[in-house]
């Protein structure tokens, strides 16, 4: 089965069934902006510890703003989290993705993070008013000396919609794998969930030091779309493992 034809969540989901059975985290990933950036691959890759995945000679970085909600151990227990989060990620082989930076406000998650996953977390103050309902999408991310802040409109009537098969939407949302590193140490884990409900929207940047402040790819780049989409109630999180 080749990309252009290859459900990915069906794949991501048998994958997670083989080889690390059952999830370590439940959690939602809800009202959820991808914003995507174009970039030279020779520029990204020098901050990228793993090959890039390009399409057309291109490499690409998204801004990822959601909110996850009622994060909780698979085996049992309440759930202990639901906060605003950011991630910028670029996009590795084997459908993988790696985290350039990562904000997040709560102290506990921020701490066990890189020590569990090897996961960039900084703490950041997180305002979201993703209201697809009433028309109106607006974010505001503040870092310790940068910000991110966005909006875009929307259609309340949207239809959402999982990508073409084949397209650049698919290539950057439908991704089920994340690769870290802790020191020396190449790490993954997996994720699961359904095939993203999504829509194109337009989006207008107020201010975007925090991402400019991630790399110096951000001077080689030119934004090239986004996406909106309700998310999910549930996604499953894997246990981190060392690359094979």
């Amino acid at each position: 089965m080749n990309a252009a034809t290859m459900d990915w969540s069906s794949a991501a989901r048998q994958r997670f069934d083989t080889i690390d059975r059952a999830p370590l985290f439940h959690a939602g990933w809800r009202r959820t902006a991808f914003i995507h950036y174009e970039v030279d691959p020779a520029a990204l890759q020098p901050q990228v510890p793993f090959p890039l995945d390009t399409r057309d000679g291109k490499a690409y970085v998204s801004l990822v703003a959601f909110t996850l909600s009622d994060l909780r151990f698979a085996a049992g227990g309440p759930s202990f989290s639901t906060h605003g989060f950011l991630n910028v990620r670029t996009y590795t082989r084997d459908n993988g993705i790696y985290f350039l930076a990562e904000w997040l406000p709560n102290p506990f998650c921020v701490l066990l993070g890189p020590r569990l996953y090897g996961l960039p977390y900084r703490r950041g103050r997180l305002d979201y008013d993703h209201r697809h309902e009433t028309g109106r999408l607006h974010g505001r991310v503040e870092g310790r000396d940068a910000a991110l802040e966005f909006e875009a409109p929307i259609d309340p009537r949207a239809t959402f919609a999982p990508c073409a098969a084949g397209g650049l939407d698919e290539f950057l949302l439908e991704r089920y794998t994340a690769f870290t590193k802790r020191g020396a140490t190449d790490r993954l884990f997996r994720v699961w969930h359904q095939p993203w409900p999504q829509v194109p929207i337009e989006v207008t940047m107020l201010d975007e030091s925090l991402v400019a402040a991630t790399g110096p790819w951000f001077r080689h780049a030119r934004r090239v779309g986004a996406n909106y989409s309700p998310g999910f109630a549930e996604v499953w999180m894997g246990r981190p493992r060392r690359t094979p």
